[in-house]
């Protein structure tokens, strides 16, 4: 239930349980919040998009850059006015940068009231009520277990069409310069049974399309519970146990008209067993998010990214041998420690051999207490960085309309997802290969699977006309 109406009075306000919650960052935080919005409606919280009509206001952070974090500091800011006008109000801050920061975090923004972590969210009735006794709370303690598999969560500003479902938490690769294994644990996966009853309620209500999401989703693996790096201590035979394939399959056999999408995927984790599994259903989508990071091996190895640029490029051959006309995007930090011109030129090449339909890209930022900012120098000038990552962003661009430019005048199925943002005659969806697809409205309707023909396209987006 969203609350629109902007004229609340302070009584009204003190005397109801409103919520708005606000994400940062990825998309395992949205589905997060989600699953916190489920815990609090049994606390008689009611959803509002309105800041001023709350007096609950959590935002779930993020940690993985430092504009991020400088993100939240600006949006704790802006929530000063709510506090002044409501001594009621209570400020909390969820997920990654309450992990990171903890207790520290009430000493440093004097406007927070509690402080969670993303493992911590059954604890959140207990907490509310701590703060309105007038003190502060902080519970940032993170588990070894899948906590939340019981939990149905409430879709967010949800279109009715898609729908994220978590599969597992936590990552155990120790990239240099990620904070990820700090804030959110290690690897653990979820009771598959769990995850195939969400799947399934969400098919049943009508949602047409999954997004499954962890950390890693390639490295899901079930044995009963626990974290994945304590399995050889549990003495349990391997056939009894259930990875990502195995999963993936048991979704897409179940469940036949959904689409099924996932992310995010680690090279050195992904294996063909889920390429041939992708090959042979329809209703997986062909599309890959494959961060790399860097072209370059030496940087790679000092990324501890588990991986070289040859073997690389080889599991994109693989990819493209097991999904012909497979949707590819990718991450790229550039300007990382010890990052030279030659580097950058081979992260470049890289691009030009892949030729990614498009990329996430970002200059490296320090990150507190991992290994890159303990043992190695952050030595790239700022001006170098955004040089580079503009020659990356540019590179990119180019490749997006180049791979957009060959479906022109080709047919794909798109699942209709909302309204064009510039025009009410037109909407929009995504192709299986995750490429956005604009066109006029005619009859369809939201949540529809269409036939359209590509007329013509940008780097970003096609256009197209149903037929």
């Amino acid at each position: 239930m969203l609350i629109n109406s902007k004229k609340t009075t302070s009584s009204s306000i003190q005397n109801s349980k409103k919520l708005y919650i606000q994400s940062y960052g990825c998309q395992m935080n949205f589905a997060d919040s989600e699953v916190v919005a489920s815990i609090l409606k049994k606390e008689g919280y009611i959803i509002t998009n309105e800041p001023h009509q709350a007096n609950l206001i959590l935002i779930n952070t993020c940690s993985i850059r430092e504009k991020a974090e400088l993100t939240v500091r600006k949006r704790i800011k802006d929530f000063k006015k709510n506090k002044v006008g409501n001594r009621n109000l209570i400020i909390g801050i969820l997920g990654c940068m309450a992990e990171r920061l903890k207790a520290k975090f009430l000493e440093e923004e004097k406007l927070v009231d509690l402080v969670i972590g993303p493992d911590a969210y059954r604890d959140l009735p207990k907490l509310i009520k701590q703060t309105q006794d007038g003190r502060k709370a902080v519970n940032v303690i993170l588990s070894k277990e899948e906590t939340y598999a019981d939990v149905n969560p409430i879709r967010l500003n949800s279109n009715g069409v898609s729908a994220f479902v978590s599969i597992m938490r936590g990552c155990d690769n120790m990239c240099s310069f990620c904070v990820v294994p700090f804030t959110r644990g290690r690897e653990r996966s979820r009771d598959p049974k769990s995850i195939l009853n969400e799947v399934k309620k969400l098919n049943d209500t009508g949602f047409k399309e999954v997004t499954l999401l962890g950390q890693n989703v390639d490295s899901y693996f079930w044995y009963g519970g626990g974290a994945k790096k304590d399995f050889d201590k549990k003495n349990i035979n391997e056939m009894n146990t259930i990875e990502f394939a195995d999963l993936l399959e048991k979704i897409a056999l179940e469940n036949p008209k959904l689409r099924i999408r996932f992310s995010t995927s680690n090279p050195q984790d992904m294996k063909n067993d889920v390429l041939k599994i992708i090959s042979k259903y329809e209703n997986i989508c062909n599309y890959i998010h494959l961060p790399v990071q860097s072209g370059s091996s030496k940087i790679l190895k000092l990324m501890n990214r588990g991986h070289t640029r040859e073997w690389y490029l080889n599991l994109i051959k693989s990819i493209n041998n097991h999904i012909p006309n497979c949707g590819l995007s990718s991450d790229f930090i550039t300007g990382f420690c010890d990052e030279t011109e030659e580097d950058h030129q081979m992260t470049l090449s890289l691009m030009e051999k892949v030729k990614y339909h498009f990329s996430y890209m970002f200059f490296y930022s320090e990150r507190p207490n991992t290994f890159a900012q303990r043992k190695l120098v952050d030595n790239v000038s700022k001006e170098v960085k955004k040089h580079r990552l503009q020659e990356i962003i540019n590179l990119q661009q180019k490749h997006s309309l180049f791979r957009n430019q060959t479906t022109i005048d080709k047919k794909y199925e798109v699942l209709i997802e909302g309204v064009s943002k510039k025009s009410d005659d037109k909407l929009f969806g995504r192709t299986m290969q995750n490429t956005v697809v604009v066109f006029d409205k005619k009859h369809a309707r939201i949540g529809d699977l269409v036939k359209v023909k590509i007329n013509n396209c940008t780097s970003a987006t096609l256009l197209g006309e149903i037929i």
